[in-house]
């Protein structure tokens, strides 16, 4: 296992952080276990959830995930020192969660409590923010004119992040967390949180996660050189398109227990006719050259200049097996090479 530095921080974390939201829906506590050890075992340290989790949000599956980790927490307590674990706070509009609040800088102290306690652990390693108060160009919004930024309140959103800036250097000073980060965010947001930090001598942004593969790759180049230069952690969340890329949805498949056999909080997004036709080259290609669709999708993810550690995720040991040995040989420069070609065939299918 390769590892890179977390951001600006003195953590090193695997290229590939172990995703979970998933446990609590499709995953039990023994699938938990079983991950959470094989992960380990592997080399993987960094370990991703959300209070909001599991997935679909639902009022019964909220902290679902996280309560299913501090089981694995409690049974495992000299183990917890092995892993960099990372959650997040819900953003606005979920009726069940703080009755579907802002983030603020009460919200951000409660909802640490509360994730400390399903959690059972006294610190959390990288805190987040899951989505932004103002709406961004994420979870298929990013098309010209999908949302409008000119309708912005520039300096009342300035000041709420200011307070939610000064609750989390309030918690990692209290030793509850480490470091924080950003998530569905943008490089106006990253830019803000730095300079609100750089001027308020407050704790500062570490990372971001945002949705990066073969066919959502907006934030190249634009936020991922920004991250480079900012030493700001990117960290590609959905490397597999929800499973799109993996191939199992093609010709209108809904393989039972899948992401696409459940109900979507935002809609199938990203089930367009170029979608699937994008998918099928990648599939084909993958053949060709005697790797599995999904090894190919991630592998060309973590390749990608400035990208720190893909966040992935799998419901049965044989897809988290199957995704982790990507991360131990590096697709063939020939191979990237025609994924590349792809690419510029579909460059936006959703």
């Amino acid at each position: 296992m390769q590892y890179s530095k977390l951001g600006h921080s003195n953590l090193s974390v695997s290229r590939v952080c172990l995703g979970t939201m998933t446990w609590g829906t499709q995953n039990n506590q023994q699938d938990v276990n079983e991950q959470m050890a094989h992960a380990l075992g592997c080399g993987v340290n960094f370990v991703d959830t959300a209070e909001m989790y599991s997935i679909p949000p639902t009022p019964e599956s909220y902290g679902a995930t996280e309560t299913l980790i501090g089981h694995w927490n409690a049974a495992n307590p000299s183990r917890r020192d092995e892993y960099i674990l990372a959650s997040k706070i819900a953003g606005v509009g979920l009726a069940w969660i703080r009755d579907g609040s802002a983030i603020s800088g009460e919200t951000v102290l409660q909802a640490i409590d509360a994730s400390l306690a399903r959690l059972q652990t006294d610190y959390i390693d990288l805190y987040q923010l899951h989505w932004p108060n103002r709406t961004s160009p994420h979870f298929g919004k990013h098309a010209p004119g999908a949302i409008s930024f000119t309708d912005v309140d520039t300096a009342a959103h300035s000041v709420q992040m200011l307070e939610i800036l000064q609750a989390l250097d309030e918690a990692v000073k209290c030793g509850k967390i480490r470091h924080f980060g950003l998530s569905d965010d943008t490089p106006w947001g990253v830019s803000e949180y730095l300079r609100l930090s750089e001027k308020h001598n407050l704790t500062r942004v570490t990372s971001i996660q945002n949705e990066f593969n073969l066919l959502h790759a907006k934030d190249w180049p634009y936020m991922i050189e920004q991250c480079v230069h900012e030493d700001v952690a990117y960290l590609p969340w959905s490397p597999l398109a929800s499973g799109v890329l993996s191939g199992k949805y093609l010709n209108g498949a809904r393989p039972e227990g899948s992401r696409w056999s459940m109900s979507a909080r935002n809609g199938f997004f990203r089930d367009t006719a170029p979608v699937h036709e994008a998918t099928q080259a990648y599939v084909d290609l993958a053949k060709k050259h005697g790797v599995t669709p999904a090894q190919l999708a991630l592998g060309w993810v973590d390749q990608v200049d400035g990208v720190t550690s893909t966040i992935i995720g799998a419901t049965s040991m044989a897809q988290l097996k199957d995704d982790l040995s990507v991360f131990e040989k590096p697709l063939s420069k020939e191979l990237l090479e025609e994924v590349g070609e792809l690419w510029k065939r579909y460059p936006m299918p959703f």
